[in-house]
């Protein structure tokens, strides 16, 4: 770059609308703003590096690339970028030092860092972090950028981990999707077998889960019920059900005679309780309470949460913190004094300023530091009335109202129990019953009804028993007597357990943690940098993405719902256990949160010759990694699936079934008392998996190789079933039928057809019994060589876990672009 007499700064930042928030605090002329529209360059589709990778063969994997070449990207328009790189490089002429003022976080790093690389920009560079783009929050950040001088250096690891993320993306991607779906997949599946770092293991959770319900058989269980007449003429019902159910009913019936003959003093206890306010909204918190209530699609909720953050009235909202540090309390009392200001009904509760509450601690609210970005809250700037539309307005109340109801005091309920113990020949057994009555509502008066549903339960769990309640008790006294007048047993059954729903998915992703049983794997999911926040499976900013692609393969459907739960399908079930039968550590989700944590050091460098240090390792053990996986899948077979299983609209279009074919399946569903899959009579393959699936094994010699020259000869069945029919039927068979396919094939058109009555009335002969897969084999499997090039962009992206996934260079150190 050519140095101008006066030194330039350049801002560079993610999108106009922030570029314009922060444009009137510096107006000097020997400043400049730029501004990007999400990535400007793009990674290179294989088939442009060389002619060899356009087409999917699995001799040419695995694709493995020191450097991946980047071209301009696209708009969302269609536009190049290339008009944008080019103006930005203008710009750059004479600048002397550079901020990046793009989102906080890894992805808005690498958007700034990967044009100045490619540009080939050595000045200074500084990093702005925007928590807000509120006029305080931006002081504040110039304040904290101008103490921190080698802010650049830092922002620089972030932005190698986002390369080196990208970089696993496109290489499991890539070669992954080729050779899981040239070897493993099916052939009565059409679509690729899309395979990725964080949603194959994320699949995998869904697919534990899956196994554990379908495998799940109810058990009855006893509860033992028993009624108290008192002294003073009350009445009341207790009961035994313990944590531990009881299965066995002998055992219920043996404490439940020991129960109808028991009298003695009622142990009545009396206690305030108290009910702390939830904690603060994360991105995927937030996201799994607008599905609760509204029925929003994660991905729907990350835009209006990022709208509200340009617009100013949001905090970053990309963020897996449920925290704020504790540095900013003061301005508690200014962010209520607005929102109450709009939300007027709840301006009562507020207290004055001194009487707020400021829970500290990791159970708490305020933490000393809360990591990378704080929990989403709002801001001072407020939406006006008609100033932002309905589902904006509806998510600024519910992220307003969290952090009103965190400064306001704790609910108090009373609680009453009442207990008795009963002697019985298995020993002492507790019966209980308690009620409560709201003392003091605290906070929850923030949410009236609705309070009564922030206790979130753990996704994928069963639903865990509830304590005995009752609505009103009768008034009792400590020790008063009291006597048996009933006893009784009440069944119930255990309950699988529930589905992740789709709201949930991105938090299970990101506590993995509650997800296992083990004390050992709990222990390695634990975060000594930030306990708070435990390893997990992808980034905030991504989780929310992973469902689109699995629904996209089929892996998984929706079920119907408000918040719908996900169920595997047979597809995805036979995908990861494909996946965990060649390479496991693809299907351990607790394993690739490790894997994880380690790509995370990275961004945590404090000088960029260890975050190079860093990436430059990381990169070889993921090309190690992806030759490992390629080598793996080499020696495998493809996967055995019940083709009925597969929908239609992925089956491999093409031409219809021959006669022979659909006369021969026929023949087997008839014999096998089987349903024939819908759209086996108008596509081959669905047939061909068919017979595959349920005809004869063939034997070794149908499987020789088409001689060089001369016609095609047909396999050993087709030719053994169409003598079969020519006797039946006393005609001559073709001498040519036994060397070539076509010949053969047209015989048995012929006179398959004459076959088929016979065969729906159950009277096929003994020698078709002894055929094997003919009509399999009457047209022969297809290679999977085909290179759509939409195949080229799954491979590239499809398979990729990152939402807006942009592969880079794999040497950190230059440009090379």
């Amino acid at each position: 770059m050519t140095a101008h007499s006066a030194s330039r700064t350049l801002f560079f930042f993610e999108k106009p609308s922030a570029m314009r928030q922060l444009q009137r605090f510096f107006k000097s002329p020997s400043t400049i703003c730029v501004s990007a529209e999400g990535h400007l360059l793009a990674a290179e589709e294989p088939g442009t590096m060389r002619d060899e990778w356009k087409s999917w063969r699995f001799d040419t994997l695995p694709i493995v690339l020191e450097r991946i070449p980047v071209t301009y990207g696209t708009s969302r328009s269609g536009q190049s970028h290339k008009p944008k790189v080019e103006a930005i490089k203008q710009a750059l002429q004479g600048v002397e030092r550079v901020i990046i003022a793009t989102d906080p976080g890894r992805e808005g790093s690498m958007i700034a860092w990967e044009v100045l690389e490619h540009l080939g920009y050595k000045g200074r560079v500084d990093r702005l972090k925007l928590g807000a783009l509120d006029e305080i929050s931006i002081r504040r950040a110039f304040a904290a950028m101008a103490k921190e001088p080698d802010s650049g250096e830092r922002d620089y690891a972030a932005y190698l981990e986002a390369l080196c993320r990208q970089y696993e993306d496109y290489h499991l991607g890539l070669n992954g999707t080729r050779a899981i779906s040239l070897r493993l997949r099916p052939p009565a599946f059409r679509e690729p077998w899309r395979f990725g770092g964080v949603q194959t293991p994320t699949l995998a959770i869904l697919a534990d889960l899956e196994k554990r319900i379908r495998d799940f058989v109810p058990q009855d269980y006893f509860k033992i019920a028993l009624t108290v007449a008192t002294d003073g003429g009350a009445e009341i019902t207790l009961w035994h059900a313990p944590k531990d159910k009881i299965l066995d009913k002998q055992v219920a019936e043996t404490i439940q005679q020991a129960a109808t003959s028991w009298s003695g003093p009622l142990g009545v206890e009396q206690k305030d309780v108290r009910r702390s306010p939830p904690r603060l909204f994360s991105k995927d918190t937030l996201a799994r309470r607008c599905a609760k209530w509204f029925g929003w699609d994660p991905q729907h909720t990350a835009k209006l949460a990022q709208d509200l953050y340009d617009q100013g009235y949001l905090t970053y909202p990309r963020t897996e913190s449920e925290h704020l540090p504790e540095s900013q309390t003061g301005d508690a009392s200014t962010v209520i004094e607005s929102v109450v200001g709009i939300l007027s009904d709840l301006a009562s509760l507020v207290p004055a300023a001194g009487d707020l509450v400021f829970r500290k601690g990791n159970k708490g609210h305020y933490v000393k530091d809360p990591g990378e970005h704080h929990a989403i809250v709002p801001l001072r700037k407020v939406p006006q009335p008609g100033g932002v539309s309905g589902d904006h307005l509806r998510l600024w109340e519910l992220v307003a109202k969290s952090f009103l109801a965190a400064h306001l005091p704790d609910g108090i309920d009373a609680r009453t129990t009442v207990a008795v113990q009963v002697p019985t020949p298995l020993g002492p057994k507790r019966f209980s019953v308690s009620g409560s009555v709201i003392k003091s509502p605290g906070w929850r008066a923030v949410y009236g009804a609705e309070a009564d549903e922030e206790t979130e339960a753990v996704p994928g769990k069963a639903k865990p028993d509830e304590e005995p309640t009752t609505g009103r008790l009768p008034p009792l006294r400590d020790n008063e007597p009291g006597k048996a007048t009933d006893a009784r047993i009440e069944t119930a059954k255990t309950e699988p357990p529930r589905r992740i729903t789709r709201g949930e998915l991105p938090v299970v992703m990101g506590r993995l943690i509650d997800q296992v049983d083990d004390s050992a794997l709990k222990a390695a999911l634990e975060n000594p940098v930030n306990p708070t926040e435990p390893k997990g499976l992808g980034t905030a900013a991504t989780r929310d993405t992973i469902l689109p692609k699995l629904q996209k393969s089929q892996y998984v459907d929706l079920l119907k719902g408000k918040d719908p739960p996900i169920q595997v399908t047979e597809i995805g079930l036979a995908f990861i256990a494909a996946v965990r039968r060649v390479f496991p550590s693809y299907g351990d989700p607790v394993g690739r949160a490790m894997f994880e944590a380690d790509l995370a050091e990275i961004g945590r460098a404090t000088t960029r010759n260890e975050a190079v240090r860093r990436a430059a390792a990381y990169q070889e053990r993921t090309r190690a990694r992806v030759q490992e996986l390629i080598g793996a899948i080499a020696q495998s077979q493809t996967v055995a699936v019940d083709p009925t299983t597969v929908p239609v609209s992925f089956a491999p279009a093409g031409k219809p079934p021959t006669k022979s074919m659909i006369a021969f399946a026929a023949s087997l569903a008839a014999r096998k008392g089987l349903k024939l899959p819908r759209g086996l009579k108008s596509n081959a393959a669905i047939c061909r998996a068919f017979l595959d699936q349920h005809a004869p094994a063939r034997s070794s010699e149908s499987g020789e190789h088409r001689p060089q020259n001369g016609p095609r000869p047909p396999s050993e069945a087709m030719v053994r079933y169409a003598r079969a029919l020519a006797e039946e039927h006393g005609v001559e068979c073709p001498p040519e039928i036994a060397t070539d396919f076509a010949a053969c094939r047209a015989f048995l058109d012929q006179h398959a057809s004459r076959q088929a009555t016979k065969v729906k009335d159950g009277n096929e002969s003994t020698t078709r019994k002894n055929c094997s897969s003919a009509a399999a084999s009457a047209s022969p499997r297809k290679r999977h060589t085909e290179t759509p090039a939409t195949k080229q962009s799954i491979a590239a992206k499809g398979g990729s876990t990152r939402g807006r996934a942009r592969a880079r260079p794999a040497s950190p150190t230059q440009p090379s672009r």
